[in-house]
This record gives C-alpha cells, sequence and structure tokens, in this order.
C-alpha cells in the first residue's frame, strides 16, 4: 500500500498528490511515469511523474478528474493509501547538451511539461517557456513555471489570462523572429501536438512530442500504447510509448492515427464514469 501524503486541489478537474513511495523517488527522472491501482479490483492508469524529493522518499503526481478511475483517486483523502504504484517506466526526456529549450504545454499537460523545465532550468540551460489553458480557472503550475523559465508565455482561448490566443501563436512569432532552439518539447492534447509539429517543420526545428496512448501493462506486451512512426520515405514503424518513449521525434508521429485510437473506447469511458459517479453519491448518502 502507498500511502497519500499531500493532496490539494489545482482547479476544478484537478488534482495533486504526493505519494509515499521512496523506491520510486529513488529512481524517477522528469518525463517518465508510473502505473497506479486504487484497490485490488480498479485497473491500471499510467500518471506522468510530476516530481520527486528522493531524501523525502515521494512521488508527485498531477490529474484530471474524466473517468471512473480518477473519480475514485480523487476521493481518496491524506493519510490514506492506494493499492498500487509501480514506476518510474518509460524513457527519461533526453535533456542531456540542451543549452536552450522551448517548452511548450496545453492544459493538464502542463502537469508534465513543468518537470521538464525544471529539470533543464537546474542543469543551466535557457528556458523559454509557452503554456496554454482554456480560461483562468483551469490554469495549473503558473507560479513554478515562472521560478523554471527564463521567458514564460501565457496563452488562453478566451484571453481571461495573458494573451488571447493559441500556444502555436507564440511559437510561430518567434520562429519568424529568427529564434531557435536546440529542442521545443511540446506536451499536452495530441490536437495541440500535431499543431506545434506543423508550427516547427518549416522552420526545420527539431521538436519532441510526449504521447500518453491507452496504456495498460507498461511494460511493452499488451500493445495497446501502439503508435505510428512514418519516416522520411514513407516507411511506418509500429513503436509502443511505454517502453521507446513517451517522448518521440515529432516530425515522424502519425497524430492523426493517434487521435483516432484515442476516440476508441469514448463510449465506454462514459458509462465508466456514470457507473463510478452514483456509486460515489451512494457512498455519500449513506
Amino acid at each position: 500500500m502507498f500511502r497519500i501524503v499531500r493532496k490539494r486541489e489545482l482547479n476544478p478537474t484537478v488534482t495533486f498528490m504526493s505519494i509515499d513511495a521512496p523506491l520510486v523517488a529513488r529512481k524517477a527522472k522528469a518525463g517518465q511515469f508510473v502505473i497506479l491501482r486504487v484497490d485490488e479490483l480498479g485497473e491500471r492508469i499510467p500518471l506522468t511523474v510530476a516530481g520527486y524529493d528522493r531524501e523525502g522518499g515521494t512521488v508527485d503526481i498531477i490529474f484530471q478528474v474524466v473517468g471512473a478511475t480518477t473519480m475514485k483517486l480523487n476521493a481518496k483523502k491524506e493519510g490514506e493509501s492506494i493499492e498500487d504504484f509501480v514506476g518510474p517506466l518509460g524513457n527519461p526526456t533526453d535533456i542531456e547538451g540542451v543549452k536552450r529549450a522551448c517548452i511548450v504545454g496545453g492544459g493538464v499537460g502542463c502537469a508534465i511539461a513543468y518537470p521538464v523545465a525544471k529539470a533543464l532550468h537546474d542543469m543551466g540551460a535557457e528556458v523559454t517557456s509557452i503554456v496554454g489553458f482554456r480560461n483562468k480557472d483551469l490554469v495549473i503550475l503558473e507560479k513554478e513555471f515562472e521560478a523554471a523559465s527564463d521567458r514564460l508565455y501565457r496563452m488562453s482561448d478566451d484571453g481571461s489570462w495573458g494573451e488571447h490566443g493559441v500556444v502555436t501563436a507564440p511559437l510561430k512569432a518567434l520562429m519568424e523572429a529568427g529564434e531557435r532552439f536546440d529542442v521545443v518539447i511540446a506536451i499536452g492534447p495530441v490536437i495541440m501536438m500535431k499543431f506545434v509539429t506543423e508550427t516547427t517543420r518549416p522552420f526545420g526545428q527539431k521538436t519532441v512530442v510526449s504521447m500518453n496512448p491507452i496504456m495498460i501493462d507498461g511494460t511493452g506486451m499488451c500493445g495497446c500504447c501502439r503508435l505510428t512512426l512514418i519516416d522520411e520515405d514513407g516507411k511506418r514503424t509500429t513503436k509502443f510509448a511505454c517502453v521507446d518513449g513517451p517522448d518521440f521525434d515529432a516530425f515522424k508521429v502519425d497524430f492523426d492515427e493517434s487521435m483516432m485510437r484515442g476516440r476508441m473506447y469514448a463510449d465506454f469511458e462514459r458509462h465508466a464514469r456514470e457507473k463510478e459517479c452514483n456509486l460515489l453519491k451512494k457512498a455519500e448518502v449513506n
């Protein structure tokens, strides 16, 4: 069992938790993830490592309450425990030798982007961060990004926070002004990462995206997290996000296929969420 050391609400749909998991904290790096189960009958879900304290033995996770399992996890309180917490899994983000980086985060994907920005900042790299949310009520980790960035561009769909617009607007402006980075790292909704890629592609700017497809075992055996890479000659190669990623060369990712696969279980997830919501309501009444 793994105890919840801290818990706080970052916005109405996103929650932060710090989990007592010293063996995971000892080896975790930015860009990796864990797989957890809330209870012994629960499903396995992947969550990115949002931070860690090697001395304190804790690992931070940030999750959006969107399905049955995240609803069940969110119902847990500080001091309670979850059944399983396995990791670190996947490959850490490759930041070796990077001196100038642009981190682009969208929505809850900023929870994944922040530890990468921090790791780069801590090693002395110049970090430009571009983060976007639908509106000011959904903003998370603003102060953390400020501390980890040399420049921070804030964007919101409705203009209620920062500048009115999407994350590709300042990115395109920087590219057109002649700015170049050792790497642009985009993390967020697949459609956002696709448009970031199409923004940097004409400039030949190296771009990496963090893919988070449907995943079960996290070891490459189930094949659920597969995605397709397409090289310059049109050759298609299947990769698995859990063992080959989660970071990939953005110019090779088949984003359209990934978006299609991500929608495959939408109805199932909706029914599971409704069922869990009803169970939680009954538990509150009793």
